[in-house]
């Protein structure tokens, strides 16, 4: 039985909501950079193979694709840290708030000489989230090009669905300043373009974009999650004289 029960008091005290937004924090970002990386080499192939021959019309491209995944690659490794210290704190004050109600018995107390803890990480994580929003705005864009350009290649594979002549209906890749406009030939075209959809490549890096900016979903709500939690932690412990004192 006592083993029994310190399993119990350790399941009572554990930070439930700190644990979900944890998970859903380091799947959302190993899906949205694991994906986004890949996604972005693929666009970078077929921008190569079918949108341009001159490599000084998407050299540009090629740096900002190699930014972004240099800063891919920071991200995982600081919300990995960051997600870890999160929970850290959530397993502190979730001890502290269950020992004020009864909940959760322990030696554990929440130190005055700690201020403002709670109130920096809900500062931090809520300037985490502002920013976040943008990336997750821009995780959108790619997906919304694909699948611009899948459905032109569904009208060009159903012609009896649309009045356009097939001739007419292209990707250009100069319109999303993906390319400069001087870029040549800088858009597909009819049958061509229908062939481009049709590849392995353009359906993987597609699916990619549509993985990464789930990823980037999951994350912001593990974010949106993470500030509830720490903020009613934080109110509780400001309310029973137990936290910080503004």
């Amino acid at each position: 039985m006592g083993l029994l029960e310190c399993c119990a008091r350790c399941l009572i005290g554990a930070p439930f909501a700190s644990l979900v937004a944890t998970g859903l924090c380091f799947f959302g970002v190993a899906l949205f950079c694991g994906c986004g990386h890949e996604a972005l080499t693929g666009t970078e192939q077929l921008i190569e193979t079918y949108f341009s021959k001159n490599y000084q019309d998407y050299e540009y491209l090629i740096d900002v694709i190699h930014a972004f995944q240099y800063f891919i690659y920071g991200t995982a490794s600081f919300f990995f840290l960051y997600g870890a210290l999160l929970l850290a704190e959530g397993f502190y004050t979730t001890g502290a708030v269950r020992q004020i109600f009864g909940d959760y018995k322990t030696t554990i107390r929440y130190p005055g000489a700690r201020k403002g803890g709670e109130r920096e990480f809900v500062g931090i994580t809520y300037v985490l989230t502002i920013i976040w929003l943008l990336v997750f705005a821009c995780s959108a864009v790619p997906v919304y090009i694909y699948f611009n350009t899948w459905t032109t290649c569904q009208s060009i594979a159903n012609p009896s669905k649309t009045s356009a002549s097939i001739g007419t209906l292209c990707a250009d890749a100069r319109m999303y300043g993906v390319l400069p406009w001087n870029a040549f030939p800088g858009k597909v075209c009819g049958s061509n373009l229908l062939s481009i959809c049709k590849t392995s490549e353009f359906q993987m890096t597609f699916h990619l974009f549509i993985a990464a900016f789930v990823g980037a979903a999951a994350t912001l709500v593990s974010l949106l999650t993470f500030i509830i939690a720490a903020t009613y932690n934080f109110a509780v412990l400001k309310l029973m004289g137990r936290g910080t004192k503004f």
